[in-house]
C-alpha cells in the first residue's frame, strides 16, 4: 500500500547550464509542491501504512528548511555563494545544479536516511520511501525513485555535502537534526494527534 503526503515551499535558484537563458541566468523562484510517498506490505497497530502525524514532523521540517530560503550550487564562485549567503539568512548549498530532478533526489536521500533512523513504535513494519514528486511548475514536475537517489550517472550526492544555512537551522525541532542524520543517531517521535 501506498500513502502520499503533500508539502509546499517557495524556493530561489538558478539552474547553470540549461537552455533557458532566464532560469541559467536570472535568480528566479517557484512556488514548489512536494509529494512524498510511503510504501509497506503491512499495516501498524492502528491499520495505517505510518501515521500522517509523523510525516508532520521531520519530513515537514527537512523539507520547509527550503521555504523561503535560496539553493545553491556548490559549483558556483565563491563570490557568487559568499554574496548570496551574505543577503539571505535561509540558504541551503547542494552539491548538485538546483534542478526540480536534483531537488527530488535531495529530498529522497534526507528523508530515507530519517526513516531508516526512526523508532517505529505503534508496529509499524518495512516503511519505505516508495518515491519523492517534485512539482516546479503546476504543469511540470520530477519524480525519483531509490535507483534515481543513488545513481551516479545523475551526480553523486552525500549528506555530508548538504550545507543548512544557521537560519534554516534555528527553525528546526530538533536543531541537531542534520547532524542526527550524518552521524546515524536514531528519531523518537512522541505526537499528539
Amino acid at each position: 500500500m501506498i500513502i502520499r503526503k503533500m508539502y509546499e515551499f517557495e524556493n530561489a535558484h538558478i539552474v547553470r547550464f540549461c537552455g533557458s537563458q532566464r532560469c541559467r541566468g536570472s535568480i528566479h523562484g517557484h512556488s514548489y509542491k512536494c509529494e512524498v510517498l510511503l510504501s509497506s506490505n503491512y499495516l501498524d497497530n492502528a491499520g495505517m501504512v505510518y501515521d500522517f502525524g509523523y510525516m508532520k514532523l521531520g519530513i515537514r521540517d527537512l523539507i520547509d528548511s527550503f521555504d523561503h530560503a535560496t539553493t545553491i550550487f556548490s559549483g558556483e564562485s565563491d563570490e557568487y555563494k559568499n554574496d548570496l549567503k551574505k543577503y539571505s539568512a535561509r540558504w541551503i548549498e547542494i552539491p548538485q545544479n538546483a534542478s526540480a530532478e536534483q531537488f527530488a533526489r535531495i529530498f529522497f536521500i534526507l528523508i530515507r536516511r530519517l526513516l531508516e533512523l526512526s523508532e517505529m513504535k505503534n508496529g509499524e513494519r518495512e516503511v519505505r520511501l516508495y518515491s519523492v514528486i517534485v512539482h516546479e511548475t503546476s504543469t511540470g514536475y520530477a519524480q525519483c525513485f531509490e535507483e534515481d537517489a543513488d545513481n551516479e550517472n545523475m551526480g553523486k550526492i552525500e549528506l555530508e555535502d548538504i550545507k543548512f544555512s544557521p537560519g534554516v537551522m534555528a527553525e528546526w525541532r530538533d536543531k541537531k537534526m542534520f547532524e542526527k542524520l550524518v552521524n546515524g543517531v536514531k528519531f523518537s517521535y512522541e505526537k499528539d494527534c
